[in-house]
């Protein structure tokens, strides 16, 4: 297997710190609000990682954090007049609602920064105590010019960071790039207890020792979304070199942007909306296939007319999965050559720096196995057993075998077919009266029926 690392800027052959095991932290939200539609790209491609590596048989321990205290948090219980403590909390809700509802796996521990807060300030006492890190009035920061190694994940170098280029200029700082450790509390804000006064904690710090606490001084894979790479996994980084002279991770993976309609999301152009807003409107497959259509570390357009295929094209995948009668266990021998040769070319695919495009382009060739009516009926079984299988490690066909799944037995199938066919000469005859009630009264039954220009086809509201 082969990832590209963002310290190097190339693909690398991924080798575990322990064999057989992957230690993966992803940073998870900032609950201040709703998360978007493409912090969510994050959420799925990380979990798509981790089922990835469980069907290859690691043990992971895959953790990803919540951030629930931080100066968006703060400034968001002032704007609705409610305790930092009532917002953290109603957006972390809303956070898992909306995980679950896109079919993203519970983390295997999920910490918040407010939970380990003697940790943090454990970390940042070490930190001034190795003269990397020093007081100010209050405040701590990191002295970034104690690390030679400061800016070799990013790539970016301290001398390009003068104060009015990307860094505010402030006073109490050695130097514009030193980033904040402790924050000294204003009043009216959350307060903690610290050797420095009371205050609270950088969001640099938190990442590191959640990170750290749950997965060890250096784990296998950090991840999130590109635009964290600098300053926040930069600085993360920086701390653990700066303690240990190990970095943070051994494989740092960033995706790619989300854009709508050819522009980026932004609420000032209004083309910002939630990933509760486009659950409302779409199915969490299809936005699983969305995005997962397109490799990773690529920026992404984000159009209804891109989501309408993915739309499809899970109509496509489920239809066929419901062509040929399969045995209910996924554990079931598979052995036929074509199907166990598609497997092959999947894994090679996700082996190649996780190229899912090319993964779902072998879903594809599944279903074209299961609908040649010249194949055997047992080797379009194990085509569709293949689909099964392969569709979970992408996040795909979670409520197949759920009791509450609406099943259509085979006679129903066929009385369904036999009034698509007498509808179908009700339009040949003009008579739209009578094809539109077909498709009303068919409606309210919760079957859905799309006409196309190859014909009309129906299935099963979910």
């Amino acid at each position: 297997m082969k990832l590209y690392n963002t310290k190097s800027r190339s693909k690398e052959e991924f080798v575990p710190l322990q064999e057989g095991k992957l230690k993966l932290y992803a940073c998870g939200p900032t609950v201040y609000n709703y998360f978007h539609i493409g912090n969510a790209r994050a959420f799925i491609f990380f979990d798509v990682v981790r089922r990835y590596f469980e069907y290859l048989g690691y043990e992971v321990t895959y953790v990803q954090n919540i951030t629930d205290i931080d100066d968006k948090i703060i400034e968001q219980a002032i704007a609705e007049g409610k305790d930092f403590q009532e917002i953290a909390e109603k957006y972390s809700q809303a956070f898992l609602e909306d995980c679950a509802a896109l079919g993203i796996k519970n983390p295997d521990v999920q910490p918040r920064a407010t939970e380990v807060m003697q940790d943090i300030i454990g970390l940042i006492d070490r930190l001034v105590k190795s003269g990397n890190a020093y007081e100010a009035q209050g405040d701590v920061y990191f002295d970034t010019a104690s690390l030679p190694a400061y800016g070799s994940l990013s790539g970016k170098q301290i001398e390009d960071q003068m104060a009015g280029a990307r860094v505010a200029e402030n006073f109490r700082k050695r130097h514009p790039a030193d980033f904040t450790l402790w924050k000294k509390s204003k009043p009216g804000e959350p307060i903690w207890q610290s050797p420095w006064g009371d205050g609270r904690p950088g969001w640099h710090t938190e990442c590191v020792v959640m990170s750290q606490k749950y997965l060890g001084q250096s784990f296998d894979i950090h991840g999130g979304g590109i635009d964290l790479v600098f300053p926040h996994h930069e600085n993360e980084n920086a701390q653990a070199m700066a303690l240990s002279g190990k970095p943070l991770a051994r494989y740092w993976m960033h995706n790619g942007f989300l854009n709508i309609d050819g522009e980026k999301m932004s609420k000032s152009l209004r083309n910002f909306f939630t990933a509760r807003d486009i659950l409302k409107e779409y199915d969490a497959e299809d936005i699983r296939h969305f995005f997962l259509s397109k490799h990773y570390r690529s920026p992404i357009d984000f159009t209804r007319e891109l989501i309408e295929e993915s739309h499809k094209a899970m109509q496509n995948f489920h239809k066929a999965l419901t062509a040929v009668e399969i045995p209910q266990s996924d554990k079931e021998l598979i052995s036929d050559p074509k199907v166990l040769e598609v497997e092959q070319v999947f894994i090679q695919a996700m082996d190649d720096d996780f190229n899912t495009a090319k993964a779902i382009a072998q879903l594809f060739e599944l279903v074209r196995l299961i609908k040649d009516s010249q194949l055997a009926t047992a080797q379009r079984r194990e085509a569709t057993m293949m689909l099964r299988k392969l569709g979970k490690v992408l996040g795909f066909f979670q409520n197949l075998d759920s009791p509450d799944r609406p099943t259509v037995p085979d006679i129903s199938k066929n009385l369904i077919e036999l009034i698509l066919k007498y509808r179908s000469e009700a339009r040949i005859n003009k008579d739209w009266a009578l094809s539109d009630r077909i498709r009303d009264d068919l409606a309210e039954l919760g079957i859905e029926i799309k006409d196309t220009a190859q014909g009309s086809t129906w299935e099963l509201r979910k």
